[in-house]
């Protein structure tokens, strides 16, 4: 079997990750909830452990998708109601990563598994993976396009957050929480800073590249495909973000 056999695969995961995210991480930034991703990550972590914990690795995706629901039915109807909604996101998210620590601390892997939690490797993604995680980002794509620009209220922040939790519920699973926030929040970023180009476009084009850098890094020099791909994407942000800013007039 060829190299290209082998990691094909890994390539078209990570792309199709950059595709759906920044559908999501445009309009995160533009809510200014810039940690909904993360928190909604976090909680639905919180299924994967348990399902590690007490059943073997059964009932992942289930358990994953239960926690996930939850903390997008809580986010979208505190956003219309909480004060600080950052604040209360923050809070969530502290609730997650404390609770996996709690279940995960019996395990002799405890630590082992909260790394692979918080940034897995997809870089020997099977084609199996591939074509489940396309079925279902090619469906929750359709509904933020079609669907959602045609509701309002309540009835849309319901939808945007339960379609955040099934995207983030496919993404824990095969990238981890850590990955998800990097793919939701770098490449939207850096398209919101930039004004010669449409914003998702943009996005899409840049997460994607930098998802190439990272998965060759990762495999040229044998680092972890999770860490290597936030630190690609993130840094190229950072550079990207800081060279499109300008100085602010010094008040006289």
């Amino acid at each position: 079997m060829s190299l290209i056999e082998i990691l094909w695969p890994a390539f078209a995961l990570g792309i199709l990750l950059v595709f759906i995210h920044a559908i999501f991480g445009l309009e995160i930034i533009r809510r200014g909830v810039i940690f909904t991703d993360l928190a909604i990550g976090q909680i639905a972590a919180v299924g994967m452990a348990i399902s590690v914990a007490f059943f073997d690795g059964m009932y992942q995706t289930p358990l994953t998708l239960l926690f996930a629901l939850l903390a997008a039915i809580v986010i979208a109807i505190s956003s219309r109601r909480v004060a600080h909604i950052e604040a209360f996101i923050g809070l969530l998210y502290a609730l997650g990563i404390s609770s996996i620590m709690l279940i995960l601390a019996q395990s002799s892997e405890g630590m082992e598994l909260f790394n692979r939690l918080s940034a897995a490797d997809i870089l020997f993604t099977m084609p199996e993976d591939l074509f489940l995680a396309s079925a279902a980002y090619g469906t929750i794509a359709a509904v933020m396009f079609l669907l959602y620009p045609k509701t309002s209220g309540l009835v849309k922040e319901i939808l945007f957050f339960t379609a955040l939790a099934l995207t983030v519920t496919s993404s824990v699973q095969s990238a981890g929480v850590l990955v998800v926030f990097a793919l939701l929040v770098a490449p939207a970023y850096a398209a919101l800073v930039q004004r010669r180009f449409e914003p998702l476009l943009f996005a899409w084009g840049f997460g994607s590249v930098s998802m190439i850098v990272a998965l060759g890094i990762s495999y040229l020099y044998d680092l972890p495909t999770g860490y290597t791909i936030i630190f690609c994407v993130v840094g190229a942000a950072s550079v990207f973000v800081l060279s499109k800013s300008k100085r602010p007039p010094v008040a006289s």
